[in-house]
């Protein structure tokens, strides 16, 4: 009776500790998730914010000069941000890629 009771634990142990791995794993993904839909809600946002910083500047700025200048700089900094939110993009999907790889461990 007693090697049953201890089979019926260890049972029971196992059962908690792949319950645990589920809800850590959900929690993962979640976490991923979030991220991807925070990085896709920032990428239009930000595309937003050029866009409208462009039409301000060629509303407002009168000397051709300045205006040129000026949208070469906001190009830049466009750029900048670009490869920013690349460099976050890869390293998210990497992120999901590992937790892909140790499922199949």
């Amino acid at each position: 009776m007693s090697n049953e009771n201890s089979s019926w634990e260890n049972i029971s142990e196992d059962i908690s500790e792949v319950t645990d791995k589920i809800k850590s794993k959900i929690k993962d993904e979640d976490l991923v998730g979030d991220l991807k839909g925070s990085l896709g809600s920032t990428i239009d946002n930000t595309s937003e914010l050029f866009k409208s910083l462009n039409k301000l500047i060629d509303s407002t700025i009168k000397d051709e000069d300045i205006k040129n200048e000026t949208k070469e700089i906001i190009k830049k900094i466009n750029e900048e941000v670009s490869k920013t939110i690349n460099d976050t993009r890869a390293k998210i999907l990497n992120l999901n890629n590992e937790t892909k790889d140790f499922e199949e461990e």
